[in-house]
């Protein structure tokens, strides 16, 4: 159980796929073609973690012999879950509301061991960062949303690209409101007898 294994990303997200490269490993990128609106639970971290699984589901169905991790990422503000905004005028919305207040971002992250196109376990697990958000002028929040950053992630705002001075600080895990838990990934890694060195790029 070395590194021979493959490890695959079933999520079309740039952002993750460069925190695995940054972190030395080198996954190959498999897009599941869940619906995330048919998924739903009563809480926003219960529905990244069914979303998470559900989508290493769907790519590791199509594997013979492979590590998939799936993630899902959701921003939770006063109880309401924030996907990726619709246009500009909810993002704009979005920022309104969450200026000079703070949410937290709910990362799901499922790692499923295939092994003769059976999957041998499922890990499932949920890391939850609190994100203070700063107080941009109207002006700031009309040119990052000219950027189109804010329309394609999570809560409308990022912590490695454009959005991250509008962010004052988080309590938790960087990485995992970036999009992947590296430090969750990690003890998954573990527990199936793994070491994060055992993946990296030789």
């Amino acid at each position: 159980m070395t590194g021979t294994r493959r490890l695959v990303l079933a999520s079309a997200s740039p952002a993750r796929l460069a925190l695995l490269r940054q972190a030395g490993l080198a996954p190959e990128v498999v897009v599941s073609d869940v619906d995330e609106t048919t998924v739903t639970a009563p809480r926003v971290a219960e529905r990244v973690a069914l979303l998470a699984s559900a989508k290493a589901s769907a790519v590791a169905a199509r594997e013979e012999d492979a590590l998939v991790v799936g993630a899902d990422s959701l921003l939770e503000f006063r109880g309401q879950p924030m996907g990726k905004p619709a246009d500009a005028a909810e993002a704009r919305e979005r920022w309104r509301r969450m200026s000079g207040r703070s949410g937290v971002l709910h990362t799901g992250q499922a790692l499923l061991d295939v092994r003769g196109g059976v999957v041998e376990s499922r890990d499932v697990v949920v890391t939850s960062t609190v994100v203070y958000f700063a107080t941009p002028t109207a002006a700031e929040v009309e040119a990052y949303l000219a950027t189109g950053e804010p329309l394609a992630v999570a809560g409308a705002f990022t912590l490695d690209g454009l959005g991250a001075p509008f962010v004052r600080r988080v309590e938790g895990d960087p990485a995992s409101v970036v999009g992947l838990s590296l430090a969750a990934l990690r003890e998954q890694l573990r527990r199936r007898g793994l070491t994060v060195t055992d993946l990296w790029r030789r």
